[in-house]
């Protein structure tokens, strides 16, 4: 609906521009529903294309790892959430797009790998789905695979925000790691397989730093030195011009991230 009104035009068709606006509403907004902080942000790289995956513990999650990163971040979302009205076309607006869960959906995938290619991050919460016990659970292996299939490097990021509501505005802490290069890793069922294994033991020191952090009432330092940093407003990140969309035939459908071209 907005989307046809042109709404998105304000922007110039550019999820970083969109992104950069709603920071400044987003960040203030985060902080007053969740007391937040991350750390190690400074491990995230400045330029050029790289995965970051997350594991998932709770619905605000897509709202928290966005603006604590110093990147736009591409957000793969279940396709559920983006056809949902007027929020479903905002989401796109920011550059999120849609997977089908439980199944394999190769559109999802050649848009993360073109995201990728030009240069932008792309965000999986690599679990597939909220985790209910509190703690990571196995990745999917489509981050690992987006990563070694265009060699680029894989970030990954750990969160605690278990039992985080609305009624239980407890405090959340996110950690970023060091960058992971996968490039020696075969580009096959195997190599991605062990890609996400790799992740998965990255994530889960992670996130008990950060549920270390949430006991020790969020300090300004960690253990290994990595420093508090609170939500970042659109000074503080790093931006890319955005690249027309393919007119490919996978390009084509309803639910990418609006792109020039693309809405």
């Amino acid at each position: 609906m907005l989307t046809e009104l042109g709404l998105y035009k304000l922007f110039g068709e550019d999820p970083e521009r969109a992104q950069r606006f709603a920071r400044s509403f987003m960040a203030p907004l985060a902080v007053a529903l969740a007391p937040s902080a991350a750390y190690g942000i400074d491990r995230v790289p400045d330029s050029g294309g790289h995965v970051v995956a997350s594991n998932h513990l709770n619905a605000i999650d897509p709202l928290l790892l966005p603006i604590f990163c110093p990147r736009t971040v591409y957000l793969m979302a279940k396709i559920e959430l983006l056809e949902v009205p007027i929020a479903g076309e905002v989401l796109r607006w920011l550059g999120s797009f849609a997977v089908r869960r439980g199944e394999s959906d190769r559109d999802a995938i050649r848009v993360a790998r073109w995201v990728v290619r030009e240069g932008h991050v792309v965000g999986f919460f690599s679990e597939g789905t909220r985790q209910q016990f509190g703690y990571p659970g196995p990745s999917h292996a489509g981050a690992a695979m987006i990563a070694i299939q265009e060699g680029v490097q894989l970030v990954p990021f750990g969160l605690d925000t278990f039992q985080w509501s609305l009624k239980n505005r407890r405090k959340c802490a996110m950690v970023w790691g060091e960058p992971i290069d996968l490039s020696g890793l075969p580009r096959n069922a195997k190599g991605y397989k062990e890609g996400a294994a790799v992740a998965d033991e990255a994530i889960l020191a992670l996130w008990r730093q950060a549920a270390e952090a949430v006991a020790a009432g969020l300090p300004e330092t960690l253990p290994d030195g990595s420093r508090r940093t609170g939500p970042l407003s659109g000074d503080d990140v790093f931006y890319i011009d955005a690249t027309p969309w393919p007119d490919d035939e996978w390009a084509r459908g309803p639910l990418g991230p609006v792109f020039p071209g693309a809405g």
